[in-house]
Parts: C-alpha cells; sequence; structure tokens
C-alpha cells in the first residue's frame, strides 16, 4: 500500500482529476456552444458512423472508439508502462463523470472567442496530463510511444492527421465547423508543446571544487552520464572541474536541486540542446 500512495503515484492522480475537469470544462462551456468537429480517434470513430450510415448501416460510435482504443493501449501498456495506461484510461473515466458534473453555460456568444478560449484550456488540459505521467488516450498513446522511442515529440504530426480529419468533416458537413475546428486543434496543440516538455534536451555544464561529491550525488538520483573535465580557474589559479551532462527539461530543476545541494556553491550553465544523437535514458512514464 505504501507504494501505491507515493509521492510520484499521488502526483500524477492529481494531474489526472485536474485535467479531466479542465477538459471537461472546455467541451462543455467553449467546444459545445462552438459547434466543433471530433479530432483524433473520436473523429476516426465518427467517421465510421457517417458512412456506415451512408451506406445504410448503424455502426456505434462508442464501440468503434472502444474497438480502437483497446489494442493501442494494450500496446502501450507493454511497450511504454501498464502505470501510464491505467491513469490514462482514469482520465477518460473521469473525464465522462465531469462532463455531466459541469454544467452547459455559454460564456461567449462569438464563435472565435469559444474556439481561442476553448483550445487553450483543452490543450493545457491534456499538457497537464502529459506533466503528471499520464495521457488522455486516444492518439495521445501513440504519441507517447513514438516520443519514448525516438526522443522526438510528433505533436505536429498528430495535428496533420487531426487537419486530414476535419478537411473530410467540412467536405461532408460544412467548411465552416471544419475551419474552426482546425483553428481549435492548432490552438491546443501549441499549448502541448508549450507546457510539455519531457522530451526537450538541456545540457548542464557545472564549475565545482568538489567533482567527486557531485558526481556521486548526481548519479544516485538520475540515470544520465556526466563527464569530469579538470581545470584551473583563471581568476584563483585555483583547482576546479567541469561537469558536463545532457538531462531533460522534465528533470532540469530536480537535477539542479541535487546539485546544489551536493555544492552549494557550484556553478550551473544550462544550454538548449537541439540535436542529440546516441543514447539517453528517458524518466519512466
Amino acid at each position: 500500500m505504501k507504494n501505491i500512495f507515493n509521492k510520484r503515484n499521488l502526483i500524477t492522480l492529481a494531474s489526472v482529476i485536474g485535467s479531466s475537469a479542465l477538459m471537461a470544462f472546455s467541451m462543455n462551456i467553449f467546444m459545445g456552444e462552438a459547434s466543433l468537429l471530433p479530432a483524433g480517434f473520436m473523429g476516426v470513430a465518427k467517421l465510421v458512423n457517417m458512412f456506415g450510415s451512408k451506406m445504410g448501416v448503424y455502426i456505434d460510435t462508442s464501440l468503434v472508439l472502444f474497438c480502437i482504443n483497446l489494442p493501442v493501449a494494450l500496446f502501450s501498456a507493454k511497450k511504454i508502462s501498464k502505470r501510464f495506461v491505467f491513469f490514462s484510461l482514469l482520465q477518460v473515466f473521469l473525464l465522462s463523470g465531469f462532463t455531466r458534473l459541469i454544467p452547459t453555460m455559454p460564456i461567449f456568444d462569438e464563435p472565435v472567442l469559444n474556439v481561442i478560449f476553448g483550445g487553450c484550456v483543452y490543450g493545457f488540459s491534456i499538457a497537464l496530463a502529459l506533466r503528471g505521467g499520464a495521457s488522455t488516450g486516444g492518439t495521445d498513446f501513440i504519441a507517447l510511444y513514438v516520443s519514448h522511442k525516438t526522443g522526438k515529440e510528433i505533436w505536429m504530426e498528430v495535428f496533420v492527421f487531426n487537419c486530414v480529419l476535419l478537411a473530410i468533416f467540412g467536405y461532408s458537413f460544412g467548411w465552416e465547423h471544419a475551419g474552426y475546428s482546425i483553428i481549435f486543434q492548432y490552438i491546443s496543440t501549441h499549448m502541448i508543446t508549450t507546457f510539455h516538455n519531457r522530451y526537450k534536451l538541456e545540457m548542464m555544464q557545472i564549475f565545482t571544487k568538489n567533482p567527486d561529491e557531485v558526481v556521486d550525488e548526481y548519479l544516485k538520483h538520475f540515470q544520465h552520464g556526466i563527464t569530469v573535465l579538470n581545470g584551473t580557474g583563471g581568476y584563483t589559479g585555483e583547482d576546479t572541474a567541469m561537469l558536463m551532462s545532457v538531462t531533460s527539461s522534465y528533470e532540469l530543476q530536480d537535477a539542479i536541486e541535487v546539485i546544489t545541494s551536493a555544492d552549494p556553491d557550484a556553478i550551473i550553465n544550462v544550454t538548449k540542446t537541439s540535436q542529440f544523437i546516441g543514447k539517453f535514458a528517458q524518466p519512466k512514464l
């Protein structure tokens, strides 16, 4: 029981609850008023239902959505982690509950305002779940698997996929709602890439007179390698060391705290890493 209610799981749980509540708020307050069309796996399920209706066959949208999500969820449980999938499915379950609890009370009559504010809240809700170590299901499973495997984010590729779906909807239901929906997806995607920095890398240059203590403490907490270069201070003429290590933005603040706890006088310079070639241990989801 102690392992279940550890700090990491409690943070993820809080993130999932907050994410599902914000997403339900966006759906009930903004998205419905703007009559936005669905994207992602829900969009696929709706398209299947639409084409089935044209052929005179009723295909339940919920059943199609379940059939699409199930194999992807099982795959993610095997390739990423069961914990990640559990909290992701919990987010979907809580979302269903919050959409029933939060009343539908539109704030704006103007569709553009609903699209902008709805996209911001919706995108932030996804980023909140991702930062907590979960997701909102659907295409998030695929995006997180690819990112976990390659270390590169594919949110813009997901956006393009959604645009194709919405273009099909636009051809079938009218371009105005499809256009608003594409803008909504762009805003929400931008919010995700802004606040979800798990796969963005940073390089730390650490100047310290106690390299052994810093290295030992750093390796106790992180799986990343660290290189030690011995040198001499140009101003003091004293022996000093420069340590170099690449870490994810997700872990950066924790790494700084560990380093300064080992040497309060350490000087740390952080630079963005635009490209990293080689093996990099990502934090577990």
